[in-house]
């Protein structure tokens, strides 16, 4: 995620970093070279392709297709702050859990302080799982590092690594429930935050696995790129050598936009736009290193104004 002050009024127009015109450069460079190849040659395809009509038919298209591409930037930009709203669920859950932890399984025992330990190590591991899986990673080696030895060489044949490192972690409080270490209602406390956090890891799967319709996005790209190739005809004419300077605007506009809402809808990539699951896992990482008394991590930093 770009993370960055407003630049000023001279700065923002040369701004590189974050903005989306590397990616359709090539299309705003074709575009602009054809429609001075069109007027041009305005006066020999002028008799044999007359556009009478001007250019009240391409503000009506033009205008139609605004609105859709606000439709459908508008369902990305909700499926992005979903997937924020989620990922800050979990360090809700997380910092709930710790706090549970700590509370009802006090270090005045061995037993007790093995246990909580345990609990956090899998419960970091559930993190790094979630977020390996997410960003396209080995899940399973990512919580490897914070599982008991014995574990680790199940979780390759594991569905999913992070709900078996919750699983476990319901099976280690369940075994002290048994052995009366924790009573019915403390479970039960710990239950809900396993439910929150199973929760979480529902979302981010259902987010990344239900993307737009591919026909929404594909009417959406053919429209655009018709509207700009016929655009220079109906310019050519009236604005004559301003015409490439107007059809390079409404292509960075619209490819702009078409380009921005394919980052957001899928947040959970490592596009410049997309959530910093990188810096949010450090957040996590921390609340579980504080729980143990261990140092706290510092936070990610923007390299270049790019929070991973």
């Amino acid at each position: 995620m770009i993370v960055r002050p407003r630049p000023g009024a001279l700065a923002i127009l040369f701004a590189w970093r974050g903005s989306i015109l590397p990616q359709i450069a090539p299309q705003v460079v074709a575009l602009t070279a054809m429609s001075c190849l069109v007027v041009a040659t305005e006066r020999g395809w002028a008799h044999a392709i007359p556009l009478n009509a001007g250019i009240g038919p391409f503000t009506l298209i033009g205008l139609a297709l605004s609105i859709f591409l606000s439709f459908r930037n508008n369902a990305c930009y909700d499926r992005w702050w979903e997937a924020r709203k989620v990922w800050g669920a979990l360090i809700v859950e997380t910092r709930g859990l710790a706090r549970l932890l700590g509370a009802l399984l006090p270090a005045d025992g061995a037993g007790n302080e093995a246990l909580r330990r345990r609990c956090l190590d899998r419960l970091a591991g559930f993190a790094h799982a979630l977020h390996a899986r997410l960003r396209g990673r080995d899940a399973a080696a990512a919580a490897a590092p914070f599982l008991p030895e014995a574990e680790r060489g199940r979780l390759a044949a594991c569905a999913s690594p992070a709900d078996a490192a919750l699983s476990n972690l319901a099976a280690d409080l369940g075994a002290a429930l048994r052995e009366g270490s924790l009573s019915d209602v403390s479970f039960g406390l710990f239950e809900q935050k396993l439910a929150g956090l199973s929760g979480v890891q529902a979302a981010c799967e259902r987010i990344q696995g239900t993307p737009l319709p591919f026909a929404y996005t594909l009417l959406l790209y053919r429209t655009a790129w018709l509207y700009c190739l016929l655009l220079p005809f109906g310019l050519a004419a009236s604005l004559g050598w301003g015409t490439p300077v107007a059809t390079a605007l409404v292509a960075y506009t619209f490819f702009g936009l078409d380009a921005l809402g394919d980052e957001l809808e899928e947040p959970f990539g490592s596009a410049a736009n997309d959530l910093p699951l990188d810096a949010l896992l450090r957040t996590v990482d921390g609340v579980v290193q504080d729980a143990l008394g261990a140092p706290v991590p510092p936070p990610l930093a923007p390299e270049r104004y790019w929070l991973r």
